[in-house]
């Protein structure tokens, strides 16, 4: 029996034993005497007796252990010129002392707090504040508009919010503080407290009765210990942007989330202790939390937080600058940061450029990894590369390559096979297993494994009608997909990307894979549009890379028949219009319902998630032309 398949039937057959094991490799204050049990809603609870603190592991035990001296930070700014080393031992006594801070404003076990932050250390030491002191932070993805740092303020309550003076992008400066105040004044619930970091490229007006300056704060504050908590006390609370109204508030617990970073950081990543990980992602979304933040530190290795972009800063050598300079071993993303790559430097020239010898694989999740994305980005770094599927409410993956149990071969469009711990399976509408390369709805079987939210902030109701409700016994992914003859998992996209023409329910997922693998284009978009006829038919929108030349009428001849050569007439995919660029949230997942409501003429909001309000005006332009 192979490596993998020894620890997945063990986690599937034995979830208790498996998971005790894996807990032992973490410091708890008391181990768990009971490992799973349900809680006063019916939702299954891992180590319900266990007590710990999360900030403990991440940096008191290091230096317990001898490793003070160790990095545990690098942070590297190319907006600001900065890099800065900070070790265990540094972090510990920053981070002790910003609890202290907290503390000194009455933030106890309990309390919330928003984080409204640039990619900053700071933001990191306050998330892990935060957990020191067994508060729950909220953390917003720092320049968010007013309206969306409202709601947020209004459904957590914190106590306190902590943010800096402003944000910096490529070529542009934004106050926060201004946004700051405007959502605090829209917000029916108001904080106690606003701490403002001063940046020095735009230093904060702190004009409020609440607000307080950081530095003032921190030096006069003492440091305080670690409280401990319960592995079922909440660690941090995240809002992913419901499609629709209120955001949902994911809550992530402190024992189950503390195992599962440790478990992935071996058996996913195969990271050695001694390691640089690199996610480059941002603090504001789960995987800047999960591989930025808790996941390296905990395991004890080395983390990169950059504050620059794949392109532009300075160009698209950036990232394999970065790995290069601090010799990163693992380097984590989402495809579309490397389709940005491509689009600048097709050829790789850039990247030639740098020593990667030190770079064991690239790894990829946030959307679905295109073949031509992953093709692209193997050929040219000549290192494996990973798709992991998984999502904010999970916490860590799903499904991937568990290089650190066994390599598998790589199927292109594939995210390989679940990971030990979970259980997937395909399900049609009636809640019925299908057969192999069938697609349906891509549902997790209970218990879900340790780190998995156990409700949504506030509004359990909310968490079993959206999650648990439609397959009793499932949790429901919202993703539609299928598993191949070898158990291999192919996620095709949200349920709702799935289009029906004439009757036939196809993939938009499949048709974006063929479009996108013309040698012409850089990434693409199909969506679905409203027709009499056919209910709807498919529509591409193509983004061409840099330097091609190409007649728009020649290129879509090429994709009509890409499109019907693989999927044939029944797909029906007769448009395909260039555009400069796609409509993105600022994570990089592009607004495809968005660009679906203005093909169909609907009413429709620009998300203030969107990374450049322009490309919107853009698909009007070429829909209108």
């Amino acid at each position: 029996m192979s490596a993998y398949l020894e620890q997945y039937q063990w986690a599937q057959q034995q979830p208790e034993q498996f998971w005790q094991q894996q807990a032992q490799q973490i410091d708890w204050f008391e181990a768990p005497k009971t490992i799973l049990a349900n809680d006063e809603n019916g939702i299954e609870r891992w180590f319900p007796d266990g007590v710990l603190n999360t900030c403990w592991l991440a940096l008191d035990y290091h230096c317990e252990q001898g490793r003070g001296e160790s990095t545990a930070l690098i942070y590297d700014s190319p907006v600001t010129g900065v890099k800065q080393r900070y070790s265990y031992q540094e972090m510990r006594d920053q981070v002790a002392r910003i609890a202290g801070m907290l503390a000194e404003q009455g933030v106890t076990k309990g309390d919330r707090v928003v984080i409204y932050m640039p990619m900053i250390p700071e933001a990191a030491m306050a998330m892990l504040a935060c957990a020191r002191l067994g508060a729950i932070h909220s953390v917003v993805f720092g320049g968010f508009a007013p309206n969306e740092l409202a709601v947020r303020i209004e459904d957590a309550e914190p106590k306190v919010v902590m943010t800096a003076s402003c944000g910096i992008e490529v070529n542009k400066v934004i106050p926060y503080k201004p946004m700051v105040d405007k959502a605090i004044m829209d917000s029916r619930w108001k904080p106690e407290k606003v701490f403002v970091l001063q940046r020095p490229q735009c230093p904060a007006e702190l004009n409020q009765e609440r607000d307080l300056d950081w530095q003032q704060a921190y030096q006069a504050a003492l440091p305080h210990a670690c409280v401990p908590v319960l592995a079922t006390d909440p660690l941090y609370i995240l809002y992913t942007s419901g499609t629709t109204g209120k955001p949902k508030g994911v809550v992530r617990d402190n024992g189950g989330h503390a195992v599962a970073m440790k478990y992935s950081m071996g058996t996913i990543y195969n990271m050695p202790q001694d390691g640089v990980f690199w996610a480059a992602s941002d603090v504001g979304w789960v995987v800047g939390h999960s591989y930025i933040v808790y996941a390296p530190l905990i395991h004890g290795c080395t983390t990169i937080l950059y504050e620059g972009k794949p392109v532009r800063t300075p160009d698209p050598g950036a990232f394999w600058r970065v790995c290069e300079e601090y010799q990163v071993d693992v380097l984590f993303s989402a495809p579309t940061a490397f389709r940005a790559i491509k689009k600048e430097d097709p050829d790789g020239d850039c990247l030639k450029q740098y020593d990667l010898s030190k770079l064991t694989a690239i790894f990829m999740a946030g959307e679905r990894l295109d073949p031509p994305t992953l093709e692209w980005v193997e050929s040219k770094a000549d290192k494996p590369v990973i798709d992991h599927w998984w999502q904010t409410e999970t916490g860590w993956a799903i499904a991937g390559n568990p290089t650190g149990v066994e390599l598998m071969p790589v199927k292109a469009g594939s995210a390989t096979k679940p990971i030990p711990g979970y259980q997937v399976e395909i399900l049609n509408e009636l809640g019925e297993p299908v057969a192999a390369n069938q697609q349906g709805f891509v549902a997790l079987k209970r218990p879900l494994p340790p780190s998995c939210l156990p409700t949504v902030w506030r509004n359990h109701d909310r968490f079993e009608t959206g999650y648990l409700s439609q397959f009793p016994g499932y949790y429901v992914s919202g993703d539609g997909g299928y598993l191949d003859e070898e158990g291999y998992l192919f996620i095709m996209g949200r349920i709702d990307d799935v289009i029906n023409v004439a009757g036939h329910r196809l993939s938009t997922g499949e048709m974006e894979e063929i479009v996108g693998g013309h040698p012409a284009i850089a990434e693409c978009a199909v969506v679905g549009i409203h027709d009499d006829l056919k209910g709807q038919l498919p529509l591409g929108f193509v983004v061409l890379k840099d330097g091609v030349s190409i007649d728009s009428l020649e290129l879509e001849g090429e994709l009509v028949s890409k499109v019907r050569d693989s999927i044939g007439a029944v797909a029906c995919f007769k448009h395909a219009l260039v555009v400069e660029r796609l409509p993105k949230t600022r994570s990089g997942k592009i607004l495809r319902r968005t660009i679906r409501q203005i093909a169909d003429g609907e009413s429709y909001t620009v998300p203030s998630t969107i990374d450049d309000p322009t490309s919107i005006s853009e698909i009007e332009r070429v829909l209108r032309s």
